[in-house]
C-alpha cells in the first residue's frame, strides 16, 4: 500500500510516462524508453510495471483523460469500456453499466450483441 505522497508522485510519473510514449511507443526508440521506464520503475516500486502494463496505463490515461468522471461501480470493467473505441457508444455503456450494475458479463453480452446501435436503431423507427 502506497502513501497518498507516493501516489500522487506515481500518478504525475504515469502521465510523464504516457506522453512521453506518444503513439510513437513501437518506434525503436520508443522499444527503448519503455524498457528502460520499465525497469526503473520495477526498481523503484517493484512488480507490475512491465512493458504491456505500461502499455495499458497509457491506454486508460487516453480513454480516460478525466479520471474524476469514472464511478467506482465501474471498478472491474474499465479493461472492458477500453476495448469501445467510439466515445458516445463507451458512454452510454458507461452509464448503463453503473445504473443498472452489470457484471463483466453482462456488459461485455451488451456490448457483442450491438445493444448500443440496437437502441439507436429504435430511436430513429420511432422517430420516424
Amino acid at each position: 500500500e502506497y502513501t497518498p505522497m507516493e501516489k500522487d508522485v506515481l500518478v504525475m510519473m504515469q502521465e510523464q510516462i504516457f506522453k512521453a510514449c506518444g503513439e510513437n511507443d513501437r518506434a525503436e526508440y520508443g522499444k527503448k524508453l519503455l524498457e528502460y521506464l520499465s525497469e526503473q520503475l520495477t526498481a523503484e516500486f517493484g512488480k507490475g510495471f512491465d512493458k504491456s502494463n505500461l502499455r495499458k496505463m497509457r491506454q486508460f490515461y487516453c480513454t480516460f483523460p478525466i479520471r474524476d468522471t469514472l464511478c467506482p461501480e465501474l471498478t472491474g470493467r474499465i479493461i472492458v469500456l477500453m476495448r469501445i473505441n467510439d466515445e458516445q457508444a463507451r458512454t452510454f455503456y458507461m452509464e448503463e453499466c453503473a445504473k443498472a450494475a452489470w457484471s463483466v458479463r453482462q456488459l461485455e453480452r451488451q456490448i457483442n450483441t450491438m445493444y448500443y446501435q440496437r437502441i439507436l436503431a429504435n430511436q430513429d423507427k420511432t422517430a420516424i
